[in-house]
């Protein structure tokens, strides 16, 4: 499994309607993608940093959807975001995460 964890800061205010994109516009278009698992995004309580985890079968299905798709998402999020957006990747060496996802589910 494979990891991009991307950060960014919103504007004063913008949570709401960041928290609504993701929602409606960004995790459709995620879910249609080859090889994608899973979004989680974290919203810090002030409101200003976000930083969102989506989960891969492979390398090469995150690479597709960066080369592909990522920046129309960037662009879907401009309206809501300030500064530079940053992308980091990763390898999954180990998770619980389906424990996490069984107890939400109970």
């Amino acid at each position: 499994m494979f990891v991009r964890k991307v950060s960014m800061r919103l504007k004063s205010e913008a949570a709401s309607e960041f928290i609504r994109k993701m929602e409606n516009e960004i995790i459709p278009l995620l879910r249609k993608q080859q090889g994608f698992l899973d979004e989680m995004t974290l919203l810090a309580q002030s409101g200003k940093e976000v930083y969102a985890y989506s989960f891969w079968e492979s390398s090469t299905d995150a690479e597709n959807y960066d080369k592909k798709e990522f920046a129309q998402v960037t662009g879907m999020l401009s309206g809501v975001t300030e500064g530079a957006v940053r992308v980091h990747t990763y390898m999954v060496a180990n998770s619980t995460f389906h424990k996490m996802a069984s107890a939400v589910a109970s």
